[in-house]
């Protein structure tokens, strides 16, 4: 039996590579002062008895830099989506002008800038703590494997050291992406 079928890097790769990929989803809907439609991409409407993405209700655009709007495909919505971005916790005023929904983007307070500096922050450590739990899975796989006779122990050490590599790769990614979210965010 190969060692090489039985732990899998590349599926430990792509699992701290998700969580990297989580993370930046979660910054896309932190806002930096501009406008953009990632903006609205955490938003959720409940509409038809049910949750649904703002981007399955209407289109999302930036009319102007500081300016987000929804053009809302059915009218009956157009309520129920300035509901659920004034609740979204986005801290974000949007106004109806019949099916359109108006957003004006505020300037960012400082006070506002720290909070969402520590959301970002909060984010991060979410997803560091996800690819140390895939790097626990490896690891703890690489144990069954060396104490059921699959791999020997020098295999154990190459592969835990392999492990340890990409945890430390995709860590340092987050922290990267974390510092450059902070700057954004920071940036006046």
């Amino acid at each position: 039996m190969s060692s090489d079928e039985d732990i899998d890097l590349g599926d430990i790769e792509r699992r701290m590579k998700g969580a990297v990929d989580a993370l930046k989803h979660e910054f896309s809907g932190l806002r930096s002062g501009r406008a953009s439609t990632s903006l609205l991409d955490t938003v959720t409407v409940e509409v038809y008895g049910s949750n649904m993405p703002l981007n399955q209700v209407g289109t999302v655009s930036v009319p102007e830099p500081r300016m987000l709007s929804v053009q809302v495909w059915d009218k009956a919505n157009a309520s129920a989506v300035e509901k659920a971005i004034r609740t979204a916790g986005l801290g974000l005023n949007p106004m109806m002008d019949g099916q359109l929904v108006r957003i004006p983007i505020p300037e960012l307070n400082e006070e506002r800038r720290a909070e969402l500096a520590r959301i970002a922050a909060k984010y991060a450590e979410t997803a560091r703590i996800a690819i140390r739990n895939v790097r626990k899975g490896g690891m703890d796989q690489l144990k069954r494997m060396e104490k059921d006779k699959s791999i020997s122990e020098d295999d154990h050490k190459m592969y835990a050291d392999e492990v340890q590599e990409l945890t430390d790769k995709f860590v340092g990614l987050i922290d990267q992406t974390l510092d450059g979210k902070e700057k954004e965010i920071m940036q006046v």
